[in-house]
């Protein structure tokens, strides 16, 4: 059951990012439907972090705060990556060398904030909570956040250089 909850936030999640075939949906939604979009998607992420995490009272008292300034800095940058995600749709089919340099260079500094901000959370998780407590969080944030990259990579096109025919 908790597998299945943790697919359909991954689909929710993904769904706020824009492939090919949904970027004139996306883009024509009112930014009240995404924003209510985007909160659906942060209360099912936090509902499959609570029913996963087994906290204790004293716990989740310690823990709940944390993850509640952790989840807005990972939220900032997971922003930056829509749109950088909504850039790339919107060029993918001609982009120039230097084009494609820029934004693989972008992917990469996401990825990187992205891992120093768990990295600046693991003392602050530890200082409040037991090992295992701590250990079995940043498991079940990995496997969701690497669920919502895999459908996301799925959705992304491949790059094409301005010559190439649509295939």
């Amino acid at each position: 059951m908790r597998q299945a909850v943790i697919l359909l936030l991954a689909l929710t999640v993904a769904s706020l990012a824009v492939g090919p075939a949904n970027v004139q949906t996306v883009a024509g939604q009112s930014s009240s439907q995404q924003q209510l979009d985007i909160a659906a998607a942060q209360a099912q992420r936090k509902a499959v972090v609570s029913q996963n995490m087994d906290l204790t009272d004293s716990q989740a008292k310690a823990f709940w705060p944390l993850y509640n300034a952790y989840e807005a800095r990972m939220d900032k940058i997971e922003d930056r990556h829509i749109r950088e995600i909504r850039n790339y749709v919107a060029s993918y089919k001609n982009l120039t060398d230097a084009d494609a340099n820029h934004k693989l260079d972008e992917v990469l500094s996401i990825q990187q904030a992205r891992l120093q901000t768990q990295q600046e959370y693991v003392p602050k998780f530890r200082a409040a909570l037991p090992g295992v407590v701590v250990t079995r969080f940043y498991q079940i944030d990995n496997k969701l956040r690497a669920m919502v990259q895999c459908n996301i990579a799925q959705m992304v096109p491949l790059a094409q250089p301005p010559s190439s025919a649509p295939q």
